[in-house]
């Protein structure tokens, strides 16, 4: 199983700005060659290329694609070695490139393990196979600058996985249909992502059943709205209350998502609130962050 490196990311040789962009090319062409697509990336992660719909009106429809032209993000991602050249030639600054998921043939997932809210992510990835009994497979796995790491698993065709962000655990976000992982090789503001020794020549591995229960969950029960928490509310609201300065939000976050996944939400959020409040959190934030769960649960 990956295990997350604390220790800050160590200094990379000056790459000449001319170099980078055929840097990451190179790199874009060899994932392209393993049947990843990709798109290029910019110092800050975000795709490098601007939406050709930027001066549209909020009214328009939104496009994927559709129009022929590049700009759309992911839905620009290919396998195809001239698409590619094409898209980083008119992307001159790009020093990176994303690869993405939920795509034939490797359907890929990515586990991404963070570093900076505050909690040991591996640990949780840890607790959550013990609690579900999976095993983490020998797979491709991501070094990222910060310490973090992306672990790749593989899908299934006819199964869709969501992006989500602490939804399975706090601190580990999910790279599904419609998301994308930065690429090893990558140059980013922050350091150069980088395969960790011994991955590099791996497939991405098949998710393991368990994990992919976890990650495609059922549609949110509806419950009466004067349903009591219970248990379960409690053991979220204690949740909540066990968070430190760094986990404040990530945990009011997590414990709303499953609160409302279990159709507890309405009737927990002012104790979700309270619990905030007395963490450290101002009513308005706290507030916010239950608004954002209740809007993501919403569309899963």
């Amino acid at each position: 199983m990956a295990t997350t490196d604390r220790h800050p990311a160590r200094r990379t040789p000056a790459v000449p700005a001319s170099s980078l962009g055929t840097l990451a090319l190179a790199h874009a062409l060899s994932a392209a060659e393993r049947g990843l697509a990709v798109i290029p990336l910019s110092r800050t992660k975000l795709p490098a290329l601007p939406s050709p719909h930027r001066d549209d009106p909020p009214s328009a429809p939104r496009c994927h694609g559709e129009c022929g032209l590049p700009g759309h993000g992911v839905y620009d991602a290919t396998t195809d070695p001239r698409r590619i050249r094409a898209l980083f030639a008119a992307a001159p600054r790009a020093t990176g490139y994303g690869i993405a998921c939920g795509l034939p043939p490797h359907h890929l997932i990515g586990i991404d393990l963070d570093t900076k809210s505050g909690t040991d992510s591996s640990a949780s990835l840890r607790e959550l196979a013990l609690r579900h009994l999976f095993t983490i497979p020998d797979t491709v796995v991501v070094a990222t600058p910060s310490g973090g790491r992306h672990v790749w698993l593989s899908g299934p065709p006819d199964v869709v996985v969501p992006n989500s962000a602490g939804r399975l655990a706090p601190g580990i976000d999910i790279r599904g249909a419609g998301g994308y992982l930065v690429g090893p090789g990558s140059r980013t503001e922050h350091g150069v992502y980088s395969t960790v020794p011994g991955t590099a020549g791996l497939a991405p591995a098949p998710c393991p059943p368990a994990l992919l229960r976890l990650l495609t969950p059922p549609p949110r029960a509806h419950h009466p709205a004067s349903d009591r928490p219970g248990q379960h509310g409690s053991g979220l609201v204690q949740f909540v209350l066990g968070a430190h300065e760094g986990q404040r939000n990530t945990r009011l976050f997590w414990a709303a998502c499953r609160a409302y996944e279990s159709g507890i939400g309405e009737s927990l959020a002012d104790e979700l609130t309270d619990a905030a409040i007395r963490t450290g959190l101002t009513e308005r934030e706290a507030r916010s962050t239950i608004a954002s769960a209740a809007r993501m649960t919403s569309q899963t």
